[in-house]
């Protein structure tokens, strides 16, 4: 059986930036299979990279301010650093930094991000917009779906 990382990436004190943060929190109470863990991955750095490189499968969770309409959540399978979309929200090391890191080790697990559009981000804000949490339902069944196939 292949291990499966479950990444949340986000700050949850800058309102919607923490959407990963949050929906990795609820597949947490889910009854997910064994080989499956989830990690509330904060804001990134290279901390996250042994986490990473230990899975054979990596799913991630954050937000990206991309333009779009706030709460669409788009499925991608980034490749290359450069596959990442331009606008997602920056962390200490970014996501594009992460997978580039891979290619450099020749350990390159296969990654999957749920991409989640976000309006702004606060300042200082808890909460997520009604937006953001109204889809964090649809992120939890996208997740579990991705980990049944």
């Amino acid at each position: 059986m292949t291990s499966t990382l479950v990444l949340g990436i986000g700050n949850i004190l800058m309102g919607d930036e923490g959407v990963g943060v949050h929906a990795v929190r609820q597949l947490e109470s889910e009854n997910l299979p064994e080989h499956v863990t989830c990690l509330d991955g904060g804001t990134g750095g290279l901390i996250l990279l042994e986490p990473m490189q230990n899975a054979d499968k990596v799913i991630i969770i954050d937000a990206t301010l991309d333009g779009g309409a706030p709460g669409t959540v788009r499925r991608l399978q980034p490749r290359f650093s450069n596959d990442y979309p331009k606008a997602l929200t920056a962390h200490d090391i970014g996501l594009k930094d992460m997978l580039d890191a891979f290619y450099l080790t020749k350990k390159v697990p296969e990654v999957v991000l749920f991409a989640v559009t976000v309006k702004d981000i606060d300042e200082v804000k808890l909460e997520l917009s009604a937006e953001v949490e109204d889809v964090l339902p649809e992120i939890v069944k996208a997740v579990k779906k991705e980990l049944a196939a």
